[in-house]
């Protein structure tokens, strides 16, 4: 099994997102599930890289060219997948991957989980998606979903397919327990 994360290429400001980072990629690495990431050194990435690899794990990267020419990727990976585009990395992330989960992070650690999520909606794969919500980061994100579908906007049933927790062995947990919803257009 591997897990795709996504998460901040910057530490935030507060120590407490680099340390959920790194028992993010001490829990994957503890229970022999690989890690399957952005492939950056830097940031919560590098932590969560570091972490999983510190514990024996698997660990692999995926990133463009573009970015690996600027000198940003981590070197000692288990394996880096170097790709030509944003989009061609996120595919191949998907492909890899057997569940998504985001770790706190900017505007692109949303888009990457967004897409994931929206994907699971459609049925383009069946793969659960969930946040590790350290410090009530998530907080914000899980009420906007609940009013996405109190408002009509979301079937209840995507709504409750994201799994929140503060603990990535939570998440993971729910993992495991995760049916998928009939795809949109397909719901009852």
């Amino acid at each position: 099994m591997r897990i795709c994360v996504f998460c901040g290429s910057h530490s935030g400001n507060n120590e407490i997102y680099v340390e959920a980072a790194r028992e993010m990629g001490r829990t994957l690495a503890g229970l022999k599930i690989g890690l399957v990431y952005g492939g950056g050194r830097a940031g919560m990435m590098g932590a969560l890289a570091d972490a999983a690899l510190l514990g024996g794990g698997s660990v692999t990267g995926v990133m463009p060219q573009s970015l690996i020419d600027r000198e940003i990727q981590h070197t000692g990976l288990t394996e880096l997948h170097t790709v030509a585009s944003m989009h061609e990395r996120k595919t191949r992330m998907a492909e890899l991957a057997d569940g998504f989960i985001a770790l706190p992070g900017g505007a692109g650690t949303l888009e990457e989980i967004f897409e994931q999520w929206t994907w699971a909606q459609l049925g383009i794969h069946r793969k659960p998606c969930g946040f590790l919500n350290t410090n009530g980061y998530f907080d914000p994100l899980r009420k906007m979903v609940e009013r996405m579908a109190g408002d009509g906007f979301l079937a209840p049933a995507y709504a409750s397919m994201l799994i929140f927790d503060v603990a990535p062995a939570a998440i993971l947990q729910g993992f495991r327990h995760y049916t998928a919803p009939p795809a949109k257009w397909q719901m009852p």
